[in-house]
């Protein structure tokens, strides 16, 4: 079985671990699902001759030992979870490409300077319990304070009562914290979920910066009143508010460019009838762009809507929570070079480009070096069933991120 079909093994092992089946792939944190799909990695990893374990959130680490155990090591890798009816290729195909790596290593009988470890981590997505970005955050001392007693799935469950399920100790979050100076860096391979590469028929994209973000929950409060008999003038329609400061938000971020972003993906309504006024609306807002002084500017703009609204009916009040945020990410300058060398070397086309999506290599940062390496999205869809990668594309992928551990594993240089 040569490396493609592996990958292609991997992939479509990964991808019918799904609660909903048939309809793309859905693999929340910490259900049976997500156990299983554990132990398909961990047994991978194993046959790469890794050591293995999972740290104090999830996250499973496999980890090949290298000659000088005291230098900064090299950690690849993705993760593992996924949105609901999402696709196959999110996180996994960065999972699968450093399994793939370990298992050309194990194949050679490759002895790194530096350690390596390759990683699957849990929760990125926050589909489950919100937030996002969790075992990056927790490897990085980020987590917020009872973040893991307070977070809940749409069914009451907490992130503490999931994880004791799962075999986990919620009360120990704080081990998996990676002291400072421990990690060389982090290489993270990902879809573009985006449609530049395919249009522009490049191998391999090369990211350069990922976008900061901030994302929130919007409470706002008004009355109830009768669809037919309240006057427009005389009502605290929640839901007019929320259009309003929506619209407002929106044209923000498109005078803005700069990659700039807002997106309100879920709405409810309470008492969510069609002839009552809502009293209540509870919006998602998630804000990226390339300075987060683009995101303070949207969110400040929402705000003026909203206190605009309040001056004109005081029947209105709001509640803006902040649940994640993160800063934009410049990728290492040094990995950027290398990698265009080496995909020379490959025969790879290759391009620098804008991340705007969060990944957990942005978090990473906090703590090393961080680079990333982009493979085509068919008709760049992502987060839906045809997301798509082609097999070759992501071997592609794999090679240079193989060929770039490599190298970063036998530099005795930790100042990088």
């Amino acid at each position: 079985m040569n490396s493609t079909q592996r990958i292609a093994r991997d992939i479509e092992s990964l991808g019918v671990i799904s609660e909903i089946q048939g309809i793309g792939c859905t693999r929340y944190t910490y259900t049976k699902e997500f156990k299983e799909a554990r132990d398909y990695i961990i047994a991978q990893m194993k046959e790469a001759g890794l050591n293995v374990r999972e740290d104090a959130v999830g996250s499973i680490i496999g980890r090949l030992e290298g000659t000088d155990p005291g230098l900064p090591i090299i950690m690849t890798g993705s993760h593992f979870d996924t949105v609901k009816t999402g696709g196959r290729f999110d996180g996994a195909a960065g999972v699968v490409a450093a399994l793939e790596t370990a298992r050309r290593f194990h194949e050679e009988g490759f002895k790194p300077r530096r350690s390596i470890e390759f990683v699957a981590l849990p929760e990125e997505e926050g589909a489950r319990f919100g937030g996002g970005l969790f075992a990056s955050r927790a490897m990085c001392g980020q987590l917020y304070p009872n973040e893991v007693f307070e977070r809940k799935d749409a069914n009451g469950i907490t992130m503490a009562e999931a994880m004791k399920d799962y075999g986990l100790d919620p009360a120990k979050t704080d081990d998996a914290i990676r002291t400072d100076g421990q990690l060389g860096m982090f290489l993270e391979l990902h879809i573009e979920q985006g449609p530049v590469l395919e249009k522009e028929g490049i191998d391999v994209g090369l990211v350069e910066a990922i976008v900061g973000l901030e994302c929130y929950v919007l409470k706002i409060h008004g009355r109830s009143d009768h669809a037919g008999n309240t006057p427009m003038n005389m009502r605290a329609d929640t839901m007019l508010a929320a259009a309003k400061a929506i619209t407002a938000a929106t044209e923000k971020a498109i005078e803005l460019q700069e990659g700039t972003v807002v997106t309100f993906g879920r709405v409810e309504t309470i008492p969510g009838a069609f002839n009552i006024v809502a009293k209540e609306t509870e919006l998602s807002i998630d804000c990226r762009s390339k300075t987060l002084e683009n995101v303070h500017a949207v969110i400040d703009t929402l705000k003026a809507s909203l206190e605009q609204s309040i001056r004109e009916n005081p029947g209105l009040s709001y509640e803006l929570t902040r649940t994640l945020d993160a800063d934009p990410v410049l990728s290492n300058e040094y990995a950027m070079e290398l990698m265009e060398k080496l995909a020379g070397e490959e025969g790879l086309s290759c391009r620098r480009m804008l991340s705007g999506a969060g990944h957990d290599a942005m978090i990473m940062a906090s703590k090393c070096p961080v680079a990333m390496i982009f493979v085509p999205s068919k008709e760049g869809r992502s987060h839906v069933p045809e997301e798509w990668t082609d097999y070759d594309q992501l071997e592609k992928g794999a090679r240079l991120l193989y060929r770039c551990v490599k190298e970063l594993a036998m530099d005795e240089d930790s100042t990088r």
